[in-house]
């Protein structure tokens, strides 16, 4: 436990440093109808990161670097799905405006007070469709906020359980996404984001605590089954759009603050690659 909470320091300093250096930075004018994430940074180096977090991953590549990111990021704590509605709050807030949250697929900037159920509302997305292993809402893969963003429910309602891939026809409120009848492209601001959050969730749960074995796959016709696609697109999308600023403050906050696990592709993107 201390040597837990020493980690815990030192991220967190490093995190009050990342934003302030961001607030540091010039500022970006923001169009009036949506947000957009602060622009891609540079490949991070694994000594932007606490290294004591990620050390028995160092040098290990394939099922070994898995293997061991898998027991590292699975010391986390557990949140119900009513407290998600909270943390998005935090995890999500518009740099620009902190009253509002970003959602993910539109770029909108929303109040934060409306969030629930009804047209004009914004709910809470599973970017790794829990349908894609019958998960649920459930404590667990269903409440993990690696993977849940705040979304218009009716862009929700579009991208549904919908596997992700390139191609497709524009809609209300799409922010640049595009989906089609078996598939969703994200904007391209936020593509990388979904694809590191949706091999978090295959390294996360692998189905040695209850829950289903999570893996990425070349398919957009998955249904139930526990697998999500398509890997090849993913992998482009991951290298394509870097972790931004506001992916990295995420990802800490989301240690600091809630579950006190990371998702090691923000921090590490070469790992995609020696993994798949």
């Amino acid at each position: 436990m201390l040597a837990t909470r020493i980690r815990r320091r030192k991220a967190s300093a490093l995190a009050t440093a990342a934003v302030l250096a961001v607030l540091a930075a010039p500022a970006v004018a923001a169009t009036p109808a949506t947000a957009t994430e602060t622009a891609p940074t540079a490949v991070t180096t694994a000594a932007d990161y606490d290294p004591a977090y990620y050390e028995d991953a160092v040098g290990k590549s394939g099922d070994s670097l898995k293997d061991a990111l898998h027991t590292i990021i699975s010391d986390q704590t557990k949140l119900s799905y009513s407290a998600v509605w909270e943390a998005l709050k935090v995890t999500d807030q518009d740099p620009a405006d902190s009253g509002n949250v970003i959602l993910l697929y539109s770029g909108i900037s929303r109040s934060k007070s409306l969030n629930g159920g009804d047209v004009g509302d914004w709910n809470r997305e599973h970017v790794w469709a829990k349908s894609h292993g019958d998960f649920g809402t459930s404590t667990g893969p269903g409440t993990d906020l690696h993977h849940l963003r705040p979304e218009d429910v009716q862009v929700n309602s579009v991208r549904g359980n919908k596997d992700f891939d390139n191609g497709g026809g524009s809609f209300t409120d799409s922010g640049g996404s595009l989906t089609d009848s078996n598939s969703f492209e994200p904007r391209d601001a936020v593509k990388g984001d979904v694809a590191r959050m949706i091999l978090y969730m295959a390294v996360r749960y692998e189905g040695t605590d209850g829950w289903p074995d999570l893996e990425p796959n070349d398919s957009v016709s998955n249904g139930s089954n526990p697998y999500h696609g398509r890997l090849p697109v993913l992998k482009q999308w991951h290298q394509e759009d870097p972790p931004s600023a506001f992916e990295q403050n995420r990802n800490n906050v989301i240690y600091d603050s809630y579950q006190h696990n990371r998702n090691p592709f923000i921090d590490h993107p070469e790992w995609v690659e020696a993994i798949w």
